[in-house]
């Protein structure tokens, strides 16, 4: 026997409106409808829904786990495609930190600019933004001496 939409919503940990959306994207395939017009979802379908939440929270997006689900019926090739889906995945999150290091090393010396530079009219964090070049913060050296980097 099918599941209604709130049974499937309620089993896998989501909102309703999560089920018509991966329909909407093609995660799900839109079930068949009762007689009264409520949607009749297959038992498997709580399941489905449980890898799409689990895999977006490893950061795949849906086109991927829409590739992911259809590997799960192991194709030929399904667990070397899957390695190189993961391998990916984790580039690019090495890229998205290696993004975020880079920016609070930026905001980290327009901040130290800015203690640096209290005394100026302008802040050398809006001049930033604003794509002026603000002043580079000294740096103490080990002999005490402060220079600008």
């Amino acid at each position: 026997m099918g599941l209604r939409t709130g049974e499937v919503a309620r089993r896998a940990g989501v909102h309703v409106e999560t089920l018509r959306y991966y329909e909407r994207c093609g995660i799900l395939t839109p079930p068949p409808r009762r007689m009264s017009g409520y949607r009749e979802y297959p038992p498997e379908t709580v399941e489905i829904v449980r890898f799409v939440k689990r895999a977006q929270e490893l950061g795949f997006s849906l086109r991927e786990i829409r590739e992911l689900l259809e590997l799960r019926q192991l194709p030929p090739g399904a667990p070397e495609r899957v390695r190189e889906l993961v391998q990916r995945k984790l580039d690019d999150i090495e890229q998205r930190i290696a993004d975020l290091q880079a920016m609070h090393r930026a905001l980290s010396e327009l901040l130290c600019a800015c203690r640096t530079r209290r005394r100026r009219a302008r802040c050398p964090i809006l001049e930033s933004l604003n794509g002026t070049k603000p002043a580079r913060p000294r740096q103490e050296h080990a002999d005490g001496k402060k220079t600008k980097r």
